[in-house]
């Protein structure tokens, strides 16, 4: 049954993910922390973390480890979180594509993409405010953490790489 709800989890998150991973954040979140409970926040947050350091998409990365995670173990729930996720995506891509072409000039078209930016700029918005919970900042070094790599960041002072190096270096020598 576990893989049914995961498999059925996935497809909507897949189908309703505009914006990519980081997107998909809030409603991954919806669905395995608040609504199935099959992780408490901190393990998301976790997952959310280990995500973003491995290669690839976060939203393929953390269904598959989420997918390993709730059914126990099993690499077919890795891999059955992960299909599910990119099926709706390689389906919508692929019809897209055949009729992009077509309706690219539509002013009806046009005006679709012009909504669904700013939509998908909130969802990556309500991904950082989502993390942003006493779980990930503990103490004063946390918050000033953060904030050195936000200003790093916002003035591209530092490659995000290196910025996520040098922030697993100083929370190693900070907290252990």
């Amino acid at each position: 049954m576990i893989y049914l709800q995961l498999i059925w989890v996935y497809l909507k998150i897949g189908v309703l993910g505009f914006g990519g991973g980081y997107a998909m954040l809030p409603l991954i979140q919806e669905e395995v922390v608040e609504h199935y409970h099959w992780l408490t926040m901190q393990e998301f947050t976790d997952i959310v973390a280990i995500s973003q350091v491995t290669p690839g998409p976060i939203g393929i990365n953390s269904a598959t480890y989420i997918g390993y995670t709730v059914t126990g173990g099993s690499v077919f729930g890795s891999v059955a979180a992960t299909l599910a996720v990119m099926f709706p995506s390689f389906v919508l891509c692929f019809l897209i594509s055949r009729a992009y072409r077509r309706f690219i000039d539509n002013k009806h078209v046009q005006g679709l993409f012009v909504g669904i930016r700013p939509v998908t700029a909130g969802l990556i918005a309500s991904a950082a405010l989502l993390l942003m919970t006493p779980d990930n900042f503990i103490d004063g070094w946390s918050i000033v953490l953060f904030l050195v790599c936000l200003v790093c960041m916002l003035k591209r002072w530092v490659h995000p790489i290196l910025l996520m190096i040098l922030s697993g270096l100083a929370g190693y020598l900070i907290y252990v």
